[in-house]
């Protein structure tokens, strides 16, 4: 699996011939710019994770990209007359031989006074867990962890807790557009990981990792 990601939660995922692009936002623009697209996985409707604009403009460079995504998004969609798959909490399709599964319903609370809009989290080749703006827990062996790191609705020490809970092999940081040293998650939480046999890894953005 290669991984490059753009900034924030959008990432380009390289997996079994597949090239799959997850929450194009508005703290990420280089998305714009690729080609060869496959997929566009979209957790949830908030504009650092869709930014439909910005999703136009990809699917307008990726004639024959599929877009995934849940019912909360899909209403957005349909109004932008963009066509979609849905795919939600325990449900599960193939592509190309690739599974991908969705697990989680809500977004994590930022208040009391906000309702939470739905987020599904999705599981990409039994392999990479990227869970969008929440700490679900898939219930199976997480290899590779995307792991947001800061947000109006995440302390950082929640973000580590969810880390040690989920056990992966790898994790690295997302949801970090809104931090102004964007290694700190990493200073922080690497050595915290590394006694309990996690390896956080930095994805320099624009910078493909294979894993």
């Amino acid at each position: 699996m290669k991984i490059t990601k753009f900034g924030h939660c959008c990432l380009l995922v390289e997996e079994g011939g597949l090239r799959i692009l997850t929450d194009p936002g508005v703290y990420s623009s280089a998305q714009n710019e690729i080609k060869n697209i496959d997929l566009v996985l979209i957790t949830h409707e908030h504009q650092d994770h869709l930014h439909v604009d910005s999703l136009k403009i990809v699917l307008k460079n990726n004639l024959e990209a599929k877009v995934i995504t849940n019912t909360a998004v899909s209403k957005i969609l349909e109004k932008e007359g963009i066509a979609f798959t849905l795919l939600e909490d325990g449900e599960s399709l193939t592509e190309r031989g690739v599974v991908f599964e969705g697990f989680g319903k809500l977004h994590a609370l930022m208040h009391s006074s906000l309702t939470p809009v739905q987020n599904t989290g999705y599981f990409i080749a039994n392999c990479l867990f990227y869970p969008g703006d929440a700490l679900t827990n898939p219930g199976k062996v997480v290899e590779i962890l995307a792991l947001p790191v800061a947000g109006p609705w995440l302390k950082f020490s929640e973000a580590v807790d969810y880390a040690l809970e989920l056990r992966p092999k790898i994790c690295f940081a997302v949801h970090d557009g809104i931090l102004k040293d964007t290694g700190l998650a990493e200073r922080l939480a690497g050595p915290i990981f590394e006694k309990n046999g996690i390896e956080m890894v930095t994805l320099e953005l624009e910078s493909p990792k294979v894993f």
